[in-house]
């Protein structure tokens, strides 16, 4: 049996094991990743380490520890109730806004994970307060950043343009991004309609008891006893929504002031939306490391008013960070032996192009759930280049559909933006969510390939 079977083998076996024993995937892949690196492949501690997902690492920790004391202090609150404001209390309009938002945010240049990371966790909020979906919501957060990743001036654009050129392929730069768009929008409407979305037109904007997948809430409870925020597991199960008893600023929880005007700003929540500005700025603008921004921005926050950040530490996702980490460690083992290399040539050398085109397709997006979008779109379409010369298929239909297949499974929770997703999700049973977002993603990667081969390949476009 070769070397990468075994990893393959392995793989699944991981995956059995994490489903019907309840064990920490990650954990169970770091012990694969050393088991199948250092017996199978040879390789030494330093060797196995290389795929450890050092800046994936900090930008999870560093993330959600601003986000939680975003929400210890009420930010995260001020700013769900001023996007409310903003679409006049149409709650269905805000998964919309977030998919813009991310959208137009990768369209002029930020990296898909940077926009997720940056529009996550402030939509999870939304979601956690209004009763909406958790997976609709972070769905349309990641398949909004993929819209607009492959505009002429973007990142993910400018990659696999390069690509093409570099191989002396014909490219369309306007047909590569309108393929991405089109792709993500249709698939954003047709989870808003699966989860819910549909049922939150004509819903008031108070704080959800009922659902997360869209049915009718129940008016909040005003208790004297109650404290803190909605209770429940947020993935889908029944919640009680409860307003706090009015804070010293006037505020009941961030909910509502007495007046009703909605949370007002305290100095410690205008220093926090200064902060996630400079954030933005500072990904945006002068293209720095989102996590080491992050925590950065954090320590000051937490420095200044400690009382609200001194729980924000135990509220990081550990166990995410410890799962996406332990798998992305394995799939980098695997990237070092050769497996996923070893699979893309066994596909190539098919002597039916359309249907290596298929696979490559389905390769692409399956092995992209696990790992970076942009390397498996810089092996495959080097790859494709053999068939594609014999005429018989477009190569910009191709090219197309290997960019849509290898970035629409974002929404996998191993890979970069669906793990910001779960680990922003505030008030869920991060264990449900973490199914739900897998089955989701599992879905995505046996459907959208068929299809994207079926419109952008098959037809022959150029």
């Amino acid at each position: 049996m070769s070397p990468e079977l075994v990893s393959i083998l392995v793989l699944v076996v991981v995956f059995t094991l994490a489903t019907t024993r309840s064990v920490n995937m990650g954990a169970l892949a770091f012990a694969a990743a050393f088991g199948v690196g250092g017996l199978v492949a040879g390789m030494d501690a330093d060797g196995v380490f290389a795929g450890f997902p050092g800046d994936l690492f900090v930008v999870l920790v560093g993330v959600t520890y601003l986000f939680a004391i975003a929400r210890a202090n009420g930010t995260t609150d001020w700013l769900v109730h001023a996007a409310l404001r903003l679409v006049r209390g149409r709650v269905a309009l805000i998964p919309w806004v977030m998919f813009a938002l991310t959208g137009v945010l990768t369209a002029i240049g930020a990296v898909s994970p940077a926009a997720v990371a940056i529009v996550a966790p402030v939509a999870l909020s939304f979601a956690a307060r209004y009763g909406i979906s958790p997976l609709l919501m972070g769905a349309m957060v990641v398949h909004g950043a993929q819209a607009g990743g492959f505009s002429p001036i973007s990142i993910y654009g400018s990659i696999v343009n390069g690509i093409v050129e570099r191989e002396r392929l014909p490219g369309s730069e306007i047909t590569l991004f309108l393929a991405s768009l089109l792709a993500n929008l249709v698939i954003a409407g047709v989870v808003f309609v699966v989860c819910g979305g549909l049922g939150l037109w004509g819903r008031e904007p108070v704080p959800a008891s009922a659902d997360q997948g869209g049915g009718t809430p129940a008016p909040a409870r005003r208790t004297g006893t109650d404290s803190g925020r909605p209770t429940g597991d947020g993935t889908g199960g029944t919640r009680t929504a409860t307003i706090a008893p009015a804070s010293q600023d006037g505020t009941e929880d961030g909910i509502a002031d007495e007046d009703g005007r909605g949370p007002r700003l305290t100095p410690a929540r205008t220093a926090t939306l200064l902060a996630l500005a400079a954030l933005v700025v500072a990904v945006l603008g002068f293209d720095l490391d989102a996590g080491l921004a992050s925590i950065t921005l954090a320590v000051v926050l937490s420095t200044v008013w400690p009382a609200d950040s001194r729980a924000a530490v135990g509220q990081i996702a550990w166990p995410t960070v410890l799962l996406i980490c332990g798998v992305l460690t394995y799939v980098g083992v695997l990237a070092e032996m050769g497996t996923i290399t070893w699979a893309g040539e066994g596909v190539g050398g098919i002597g039916v192009p359309l249907l290596a085109a298929v696979l490559l397709c389905y390769i692409g997006a399956l092995v992209s759930a696990f790992a970076s979008s942009v390397g498996i779109m810089g092996a495959l379409i080097p790859l494709a280049v053999p068939f594609l010369a014999q005429g018989e298929i477009g190569a910009i239909g191709m090219v197309s559909a290997l960019a849509v297949s290898a970035t629409v499974v974002d929404v996998s929770p191993f890979s970069t933006n669906g793990a910001l997703v779960l680990a922003a999700a505030p008030d869920v049973d991060r264990e449900r969510f973490f199914r739900q977002l897998m089955v989701y993603g599992g879905i995505v990667v046996a459907v959208v390939p068929a299809m994207v081969w079926l419109v952008l390949v098959v037809p022959g476009w150029g």
